[in-house]
């Protein structure tokens, strides 16, 4: 993980700052604290927040006893812990403070994550400057099968876009690949979320999972994602 040169996790945040922040530690090049999400039907996942002055975040994930996720970006501990309004981590991820749960974006620890993303030097751009997106996939009302949505184009950012809000989405709604019901489904194992630029098995990284950028994001939509990645990008 790479950070900001000079900075250690003393200067990172003042005691102020982090007063009353459950699980706080300071790490060499870090602080964390304890964070969590809450799904309505699986309860609270809790996790472990990292967050390093180049912007990056880490979460380890402690749900259950077991749970190996760890080096998770919100957004896939978002996914992990079952929540069922996602995409929205910055709302949905807290963390405690003075013994009441906080979402991320009231608090100090996306300072250095945001002003990251106003310069352009976000962790997830390519090797030709370009955002990197993962492969996604979307599973089918009607046959119950997952197909798989590329998105290396702002037109195939779009479809996708457009699909995950269609609560409807069906087989024969593809604009691209010509799908029908009877298809068969992918093999898990050939289930790779491609498009990673660390490893094609990548379940998220900070390298493929982008939180918003001008390939994945449009003006002429009215839902909330794109509506409040449009006002801050004139920030």
């Amino acid at each position: 993980m790479a950070n900001a040169p000079g900075k250690d996790a003393a200067f990172l945040f003042t005691d102020e700052e982090l007063s009353e922040m459950s699980g706080l530690k300071r790490g060499e090049d870090f602080v964390e604290v304890t964070c969590g999400c809450t799904s309505h039907r699986y309860g609270d996942a809790v996790g472990r927040l990292r967050v390093f002055a180049s912007g990056d975040l880490e979460i380890s994930c402690e749900c259950t006893p077991g749970c190996q996720e760890d080096k998770l970006t919100p957004a896939a501990f978002e996914k992990h812990s079952g929540r069922e309004t996602a995409r929205k981590w910055k709302s949905n991820v807290w963390v405690i403070a003075k013994g009441e749960k906080v979402p991320l974006s009231k608090t100090i620890l996306l300072k250095y994550y945001n002003q990251t993303s106003k310069t352009g030097n976000s962790s997830h751009k390519g090797p030709n400057g370009r955002p990197c997106h993962h492969d996604e996939f979307i599973r089918c009302t009607r046959c119950n099968k997952e197909r798989r949505f590329r998105l290396r184009t702002k037109e195939e950012c779009r479809i996708y876009h457009d699909a995950v809000a269609n609560l409807n989405w069906k087989c024969s709604d593809s604009k691209f690949d010509k799908i029908s019901c009877d298809d068969e489904e992918e093999r898990a194992s050939r289930k790779v979320l491609r498009g990673c630029l660390r490893s094609p098995s990548c379940r998220g990284c900070t390298t493929c999972v982008c939180f918003g950028c001008e390939i994945c994001r449009f003006s002429d939509c009215s839902c909330q994602t794109c509506v409040d990645f449009t006002q801050n990008a004139k920030n």
